[in-house]
């Protein structure tokens, strides 16, 4: 009965997320509408440059720079006020921080307009706290610069590891035995996002590591028993997951053990 309840959570998660997926375009993506700010007009990027002069020079190479929002069109291409909403009222009081514009840095939902497809995310049993109001966007994503992962530079694998970094330190701390895994980054494990997985895995239980430690027959053992490496590993596969079962509970790296273990 668990097991069909739990395949019954994944499909329904699974129909939301496609479900919210916006429409793209080749090269270009299309949002429904653009934030409201009461009284406000659209006044154009150059109006923007004046005081914003660094992200305005780097944003034309943006991937938000390929944004078209559907009910406006502003003379210049995308506009900065696609995401901001429109800035003739912040204009007029000298601008400022918060002072009648949008901040997605502050309020996630600008960001949702298009990323609908993570919002649903982010709705599901375990997530990072961006809904709550916990977290921004913009602690892992750079919505002006050239590359949208933060820090910018290097491979994009070793930037979002920097990201998670920040927060998880223990995790992600140097050791003498690193688990191979992370050389392909937190996300071969863990959905950044949300996931209907305990700590954001991308599967649960022993599965997760048996999707690269795979399972052959054991040549020494009888029919069905199942070997990892050079061991049977058919009785301990059934105490648990691979780090719950008391077997490597170092899983992302152990000083002591190349097994992985404390």
């Amino acid at each position: 009965m668990t097991n069909k309840r739990f395949n019954w959570t994944i499909a329904a998660a699974l129909v939301l997320t496609v479900a919210l997926i916006p429409a793209c375009r080749t090269g270009q993506v299309e949002a429904d509408k653009a934030p409201k700010i009461e009284g406000a007009k659209y006044v154009g990027n150059q109006v923007c440059f004046d005081c914003h002069t660094n992200i305005h020079r780097t944003f034309p190479a943006s991937t938000h720079a390929r944004v078209r929002v559907a009910d406006f069109d502003v003379k210049g291409g995308t506009s900065c006020e696609s995401c901001h909403g429109p800035g003739s009222e912040h204009v007029r009081v000298g601008g400022g921080r918060g002072r009648f514009i949008v901040n997605p840095g502050r309020d996630p939902m600008a960001c949702f307009n298009c990323h609908q497809e993570i919002h649903a995310q982010l709705r599901l049993p375990h997530h990072h706290p961006i809904v709550e109001g916990q977290m921004n966007c913009v602690q892992c994503h750079d919505p002006h610069g050239t590359d949208i992962f933060k820090p910018a530079g290097g491979l994009a694998f070793s930037r979002r590891d920097q990201s998670c970094a920040e927060c998880h330190r223990e995790q992600s701390r140097p050791r003498v035995f690193v688990h191979p895994a992370l050389r392909e980054g937190c996300t071969a494990c863990h959905e950044p996002h949300g996931s209907v997985n305990d700590k954001l895995l991308v599967a649960r239980d022993n599965n997760l590591c048996l999707r690269c430690h795979a399972q052959i027959a054991s040549p020494t053992a009888s029919v069905g028993s199942v070997s990892i490496g050079a061991m049977s590993h058919t009785q301990f596969l059934t105490r648990g997951t691979c780090w719950s079962a008391g077997c490597h509970t170092a899983v992302h790296g152990s000083n002591v053990d190349s097994k992985l273990r404390f």
